[in-house]
C-alpha cells in the first residue's frame, strides 16, 4: 500500500505540474482493474492445477511455495495493455508495444505450461526459447523501423546523459534484439521472491514514465501513460503477489514486463534511462552470469566442482540465504530502485 501511494503520488505530482501529463489515472484504473482481476482469476488457476513447481536445488524455505498457483501474468498484462492503449488508440507505436509484450507473454506461457505439464521447474529449452523471444524482437525492430521511430528525431542515435548522443545506425538492430532478450530474462530472474519482480517492474515503469513527461519538448504522454498503466497493473497483481503470495506472475508475466519495459525505451529513446533504473534487473542477471562463469573456470575435471561466488544465484537468494528474512530482502531491493529511479530522473538524457 505504501509503494502505491508512493508511486501514485509521484503521478499526481507530475499531472499537476507537467503540461500534457497524464499519468494518474492510467495507473489507478489499471491498478484497479488488476487487483479485481486476480482476485477473481487466482482461485480458477488452482482450481485448474496450475501450481507452481519449485526447483529442488532453490533455498529450502521455498518449498513450501509449491502449489501456489503461477501465470498470473496471463491475467494481469493484458489489464495494463488495454488501459495503456485506450489512453491514446490513434498512436499506432502503442499498437506495437501492446503486440510485442503479447508475444513474449506467449512464449512465457508456452514455457509455464510445459513446465506445470511435465512437472518439472524447466519448461521450453534455453536455446528454443531465445529463438522465440528474439523472433518477437525482430518483428517488432522491423516494424518499429517501418514507422521510424527508432531514435527519435535522428533514427539510430542513443540518447545519452549531459546531452551526449551516440550514434548508432544500423547497428540500433542489434543493439535493440540484445536489449530484448537481456532485459526480459532479467525481470524473469528478478521474479524469484514473493513481491520482488512485481514490486521492482511497478517502480520502474514508473519511473520511465515520469522521465518521459520531464525531459522538455511536451514530453511525451502516450507512451508516458502506457507506462503508469503497466505499473498500475503490477501494483494490482501485487495485492495477491506479496508475502504470503497467494499467486505468482511465472514466465508469463516476467517475460512480458521485459519486453514491455525494453519496446518502450527503443521507441522513446530512453535506453539510459531503463539500464539505470532498471539497476535491480541488471544486478540479478550479472549475478547468474559471473556465477556460471566462475565455476566453470575454476570447475575441478575430476569431481565435477567448482567455486562459488555467491550463496546461490541469483543475487536475491544469495542475501536470503545470509539470513535476511524474505520480506527484507524484498524491501531493500525497492529501496535500491526507487533510489535508481530518482538518480535517472537527475540524470535526464
Amino acid at each position: 500500500m505504501l509503494l502505491a501511494l508512493l508511486l501514485l503520488a509521484a503521478c499526481l505530482a507530475s499531472d499537476a505540474l507537467v503540461a500534457n501529463s497524464m499519468l494518474s489515472l492510467p495507473l489507478l484504473v489499471a491498478a484497479l482493474v488488476s487487483w479485481a482481476v486476480t482476485a477473481w482469476g487466482a482461485p480458477r488457476l488452482r482450481a485448474l492445477k496450475l501450481g507452481q513447481v519449485i526447483r529442488e536445488e532453490g533455498p529450502q524455505a521455498h518449498q513450501s511455495k509449491a502449489g501456489t498457483p503461477t501465470m498470473g501474468g496471463l491475467l494481469v498484462v493484458p489489464v495494463g495493455v488495454i488501459v495503456g492503449g485506450l489512453i491514446s488508440p490513434g498512436d499506432p507505436r502503442l499498437l506495437a508495444i501492446a503486440a510485442v509484450t503479447l508475444a513474449y507473454l506467449a512464449v512465457g506461457a508456452v514455457d509455464d505450461w510445459r513446465s506445470l505439464t511435465r512437472g518439472t521447474n524447466t519448461g521450453l529449452t534455453p536455446r528454443g526459447k531465445l529463438l522465440l523471444q528474439a523472433g518477437g524482437a525482430l518483428l517488432f525492430l522491423v516494424w518499429a523501423a517501418q514507422g521510424q521511430w527508432l531514435g527519435g528525431a535522428n533514427p539510430g542515435d542513443v540518447a545519452l546523459p549531459l546531452g551526449w548522443v551516440l550514434p548508432l545506425g544500423l547497428l540500433i538492430w542489434p543493439l535493440g534484439l540484445f536489449v530484448f532478450l537481456a532485459e526480459s530474462n532479467a525481470t524473469n530472474l528478478t521474479d524469484g521472491l514473493d513481491g520482488l519482480a512485481a514490486g521492482c517492474g511497478a517502480i520502474v515503469f514508473t519511473g520511465l514514465g515520469l522521465q518521459l513527461m520531464l525531459r522538455g519538448n511536451g514530453g511525451d504522454p502516450a507512451l508516458a501513460a502506457f507506462c503508469t498503466a503497466m505499473a498500475g497493473c503490477w501494483l494490482g497483481f501485487l495485492a495477491h503477489n506479496r508475502h504470503p503470495a497467494r499467486l505468482f506472475m511465472g514466465d508469463t508475466g516476467s517475460l512480458a514486463m521485459g519486453a514491455a519495459l525494453t519496446a518502450v525505451a527503443l521507441l522513446s529513446n530512453s535506453l539510459w534511462p531503463l539500464l539505470l533504473m532498471g539497476g535491480v534487473f541488471l544486478a540479478e542477471s550479472v549475478s547468474v552470469i559471473l556465477q556460471v562463469w566462475v565455476f566453470k573456470a575454476t570447475k575441478n575435471p575430476a569431481t565435477g566442482q567448482g567455486r562459488r561466488l555467491f550463496r546461490m544465484a541469483p543475487l536475491h537468494h544469495h542475501i536470503e540465504l545470509g539470513g535476511l528474512p524474505e520480506q527484507q530482502v524484498v524491501l531493500r531491493f525497492w529501496s535500491v530502485s526507487l533510489g535508481l529511479v530518482l538518480l535517472g530522473l537527475v540524470l535526464l538524457p
